[in-house]
């Protein structure tokens, strides 16, 4: 006789755990190239045209070795649907801007800009800011000078290097953001 709580149910199958730690690891081939670990599954990204560095300073392209939270998620609404995600989500509005000057007393913040005015413009014309995920970084406190707007993004064609995100391609966020822990980090070796 079945147990009428898994009565219909694959008493094998598990729901999906939730995701805490993705890994990146630079390619011992390409130091701008690497591979995002997400559980059992590898994917190619690329790096901060530096490679990855323990020091990092405003400007040097270079990619932090850390353990870098996920922060929030902003989104093209008007290039994608709403991202299915347990992380804070905002469509990305045509001021936003990141402010990357080291003199400003929002330095590494996200904010409101007219356009023309900001360095670090999100709603750009190519696709690399469809999707971004805010890392971490400097953030906690701000030292002015350390670096500004990582990211976790989307990659240009054949993963030219980025000044110091991390970059995809477009279908691994669709798999892997609905995954992820609330409280998720990427570990940067």
């Amino acid at each position: 006789m079945r147990n009428r709580e898994n009565c219909g149910k694959n008493p094998h199958r598990h729901p999906l755990r939730k995701l805490s730690t993705l890994r990146v690891f630079a390619s011992v081939h390409d130091r701008r190239k690497g591979h995002l670990q997400v559980g059992n599954a590898v994917f190619p990204c690329a790096l901060g045209h530096s490679g990855i560095r323990t020091i990092k300073r405003e400007g040097d392209g270079a990619t932090p070795r850390a353990a870098l939270p996920l922060r929030s998620i902003l989104f093209r609404a008007d290039r994608l649907s709403r991202p299915r995600t347990l992380l804070p989500l905002r469509a990305i509005r045509p001021r936003d801007a990141w402010c990357d000057d080291v003199e400003d007393r929002r330095y590494n913040r996200l904010i409101d800009r007219p356009p023309g005015e900001a360095e670090e413009r999100l709603q750009r014309d190519d696709h690399l800011y469809d999707v971004i995920v805010e890392l971490g970084w400097n953030d906690a406190p701000v030292i002015r000078g350390r670096g500004s707007a990582i990211f976790w993004h989307l990659a240009r064609p054949g993963f030219t290097p980025t000044a110091g995100c991390v970059a995809v391609e477009r279908q691994v966020f669709a798999k892997v953001l609905p995954r992820l822990a609330r409280h998720c980090r990427i570990l940067v070796r």
